[in-house]
């Protein structure tokens, strides 16, 4: 296994606050310094694409991918993820050959896979409290092999992102356009759909089913307010995601707090969120 101790200390060095001596915090803050900027670089194409239900969708299909693999004894974290690639991969094939609108797909798979999953706990009644630790995540339990999977996933979403986002960006305008201009529309959607799928998974082990979407979602609408170009949005976003996931960190290890580090988060991103509104709203009256 892959020694990430030195990077742990030096996070302990690096922020002297005594909360942060302990492991499982400093593991915490790594997992969250990849997880953020992917969320909120993805973030910005869902919000874009209008797909916020997509996400939605997949982070649900966590709950019955834990199902299944508590059901047949397996590694839970490797049916969450096979789970949530068919669901993301087959929404993205049926969108592409049926004339429903997207989120009446998105619709049928939500209901589908949510359905499918409450069979398997109501018929295994002792599987329901392994499950239920899934609806809220916890960002303090990621273990070292989860850390270097995140960083793995993190190189190659970024590399997707810097070769594919004014592409992605075409995509999602016009794809019929964007392929009588040789992009190629369907490996983006594909490829966009599995690594959005990946990274809500992810995000499901840090917060939980419940607040996935908002770790998509607000760092992505306060870049909305506050950039003045696509380019500036994914950085705003970043930097909203970011500075969001480290603050609830270390504000819901403080004595005074005492709150659920994944609602503290989010709570972070949503002042973001405010300020950003706050700042639009200045901004309208000047140019009135």
């Amino acid at each position: 296994m892959t020694d990430l101790s030195p990077i742990f200390d030096f996070v302990g060095r690096a922020i002297p606050l005594e909360c942060m001596q302990a492991r499982f915090m400093q593991q915490a803050l790594v997992g969250l310094v990849l997880l953020a900027p992917m969320c909120a670089a993805m973030g910005v194409q869902v919000v874009n694409f209008r797909m916020a239900f997509f996400s939605d969708a997949i982070s649900h299909s966590a709950f019955a991918g834990v199902a299944i693999g508590l059901l047949l004894a397996a590694d839970v974290r490797l049916s969450m993820i096979g789970l949530a690639l068919l669901i993301g991969l087959a929404i993205t094939a049926v969108g592409r050959r049926s004339s429903l609108s997207i989120d009446t797909i998105i619709g049928v798979f939500f209901s589908s896979v949510v359905a499918f999953g409450l069979a398997i706990v109501s018929r295994q009644r002792h599987i329901a409290r392994d499950v239920q630790m899934f609806l809220y995540g916890d960002i303090l339990t990621i273990g070292t092999s989860e850390i270097v999977w995140e960083a793995v996933l993190f190189v190659v979403l970024m590399v997707f992102q810097t070769i594919g986002y004014n592409r992605m960006l075409y995509v999602g305008l016009n794809p019929t356009l964007a392929t009588a201009h040789r992009v190629h529309t369907r490996a983006y959607q594909y490829t966009f759909a599995a690594l959005l799928s990946l990274v809500v998974i992810f995000s499901v082990w840090a917060v939980g089913v419940f607040l996935v979407t908002a770790m998509l979602i607000v760092p992505a609408a306060t870049a909305r307010n506050l950039a003045r170009s696509a380019g500036g949005m994914f950085w705003w976003a970043i930097i909203v995601g970011a500075t969001s996931a480290v603050a609830g960190l270390l504000i819901s290890a403080q004595p005074w707090a005492h709150t659920a580090t994944g609602a503290t988060i989010i709570l972070c991103a949503a002042a973001w969120f405010a300020a950003s509104m706050v700042v639009l709203a200045v901004g309208k009256l000047r140019r009135g």
